[in-house]
């Protein structure tokens, strides 16, 4: 009750919100009436529903997402997001083959109209999301929930112990807790979560298949930016970030003239202002939307201001920087650079991806740096010793080659536990689909 007259008090904060995303990015502007639950109806449909919130969620859970389509052939898969980045990797990842809308806010009225309006047979959210009053919501109405791929920073678990009874409230309401990690497993229960709905199943995150083509694509792109150059990415990078980041690339330039950085914002409504800033530093730059082909060797910078590629722009750089990592926003996931064999640097604030941090430093994928001085010089060092460079990039591949198996321990516990919540197995579906054919 207090956590619904809250929610209902910060509906101005939320609009205000909205709306200042959508001055900086005008696809915010679209589809406000899906934030507050009014989606489209699906009537005599039979619903599972996944919630993603972004891109990095999304893409996580593809994986998931594709197997339960094909285990639940009768139902369709509605997909949820709450960025319009996040509703674009859906459609491209998925076209038609799943229905996708915006989660509503978590303001009671709005969750019961989403539900209303989707009927879902099965709730499954990806990573850790608060909202209480929708939990709540799937409990009423018996739709069984599923948390998968969750994962609980030191940040995040100080932050639920401010509202902890809200918090045992909400996980309560979860009928299966995937978690990432043991040490995710006992945050949770530290918050007052029962053993009994918790399971560690590994990071989704390994199990992100690669297309086929991507590694191709990767020498595509380097072929049109430069086989000799020297390329370095910084991706998913912070306000603040972007200076620290120039200012390690002006002290490579001495020693690397013809070096190309490739600078990737976190949100879209930075790019411009991340242009900006490159230029006023006296750069020559170039934006990937705009200059997809052959880069002339005078471009210093490409800001990669498109979505959905990221993981291509990594496959064509000898060595990356994530993110969120030399300011205090707990770095991005570095696990798409590794995928593509490419040495991985970041700063000292991964609180968001502490163990996988920590396991890419123990196999020597990866080299953790404090300020600008010791970028420069890591960055360096991968150039001065390529035996080192790939050395780095084969331990990286490794790293994700030796943790799959999320996605196997995530079904496999579906399928066992999820009858007893009263959905249909995959099995007896199929059975049903066979039946019905014949």
């Amino acid at each position: 009750m207090l956590w619904s007259v809250t929610s209902y008090l910060l509906l101005p904060y939320v609009l205000v919100s909205l709306a200042w995303r959508a001055l900086r990015y005008p696809a915010y502007w679209y589809r406000w009436p899906e934030r507050f639950g009014f989606v489209r109806k699906l009537e005599g449909q039979r619903v599972i529903w996944v919630h993603a919130v972004s891109v990095g969620e999304v893409r996580s859970a593809a994986a998931l997402i594709d197997a339960l389509a094909e285990r639940y052939p009768r139902h369709r898969l509605l997909v949820t997001t709450m960025t319009p980045t996040g509703s674009e990797q859906v459609q491209e990842l998925f076209g038609r083959r799943v229905m996708h809308s915006y989660l509503p806010y978590d303001f009671p009225g709005a969750v019961n109209r989403f539900l209303d309006r989707t009927a879902p047979e099965l709730a499954v959210i990806a990573e850790t999301e608060f909202w209480p009053n929708l939990f709540r919501a799937c409990k009423r109405r018996g739709i069984p929930l599923c948390l998968v791929n969750v994962r609980l920073s030191q940040a995040s678990f100080r932050g639920y112990t401010w509202v902890g009874r809200t918090t045992r409230a909400m996980f309560a309401d979860a009928d299966l807790i995937c978690a990432q990690t043991r040490l995710d497993a006992q945050r949770l229960r530290n918050l007052g979560v029962a053993d009994r709905k918790i399971e560690v199943t590994g990071n989704l995150k390994f199990d992100v298949e690669l297309p086929r083509d991507l590694r191709s694509e990767g020498e595509r792109l380097r072929v049109r930016w430069g086989r000799d150059r020297p390329v370095w990415i910084a991706a998913s990078t912070h306000p603040g970030e972007e200076r620290r980041i120039l200012d390690a690339f002006a002290i490579l330039r001495s020693m690397y003239p013809a070096m190309l950085l490739v600078l990737v914002p976190r949100h879209p409504e930075r790019f411009a202002s991340v242009v900006r800033l490159c230029r006023r530093r006296g750069y020559r730059v170039a934006r990937r939307s705009v200059d997809g082909g052959v880069l002339p060797s005078g471009i210093n910078v490409l800001v990669g201001d498109t979505m959905g590629e990221l993981q291509r722009l990594y496959a064509g750089a000898d060595i990356s920087f994530i993110g969120g990592s030399l300011v205090p926003k707990g770095g991005q996931n570095p696990l798409e650079a590794c995928a593509v064999s490419v040495p991985v640097i970041f700063g000292q604030h991964m609180f968001h991806f502490e163990e996988i941090s920590a396991m890419a430093l123990e196999r020597g994928a990866a080299r953790q740096v404090h300020d600008v001085r010791a970028l420069a010089d890591a960055v360096s060092l991968y150039y001065e010793q390529p035996d080192l460079r790939r050395a780095a990039g084969r331990a990286a591949h490794s790293l994700i080659e030796d943790n799959r198996g999320a996605l196997a321990a995530t079904l496999e516990l579906m399928t066992e536990r999820l009858p007893q919540f009263g959905f249909i197995g995959g099995e007896i579906e199929r059975q049903d689909e066979e039946l019905s054919r014949s």
